[in-house]
């Protein structure tokens, strides 16, 4: 079974100008997309069997992930109500 990676655009499609905007112009917000992008990509590798990892640093990987689209959503939403 083939897992694709979740990009932040498809988790928060509502969100799809506000994400341009932010990465065009919020250096901390891009390296937040960024990171989510590289974890993201990284854990669907394990999941897809390309490579392995042990089911405690999967985990751990899943949950900085967590993290991280938790912190992208809070920045997406203040900008939303600034608009």
């Amino acid at each position: 079974m083939h897992i694709e990676h979740h990009p932040i655009a498809g988790e928060f499609p509502e969100f799809r100008d506000a994400i341009h905007a932010l990465k065009m112009g919020n250096a901390h917000f891009k390296r937040l997309m960024d990171d989510y992008e590289l974890v993201d990509k990284a854990i669907t590798r394990v999941e897809n069997g390309e490579e392995r990892l042990d089911d405690m640093a999967l985990e751990t990987m899943k949950k900085q992930r967590l993290a991280l689209k938790d912190n992208i959503q809070v920045m997406l939403n203040e900008a939303k109500a600034t608009v």
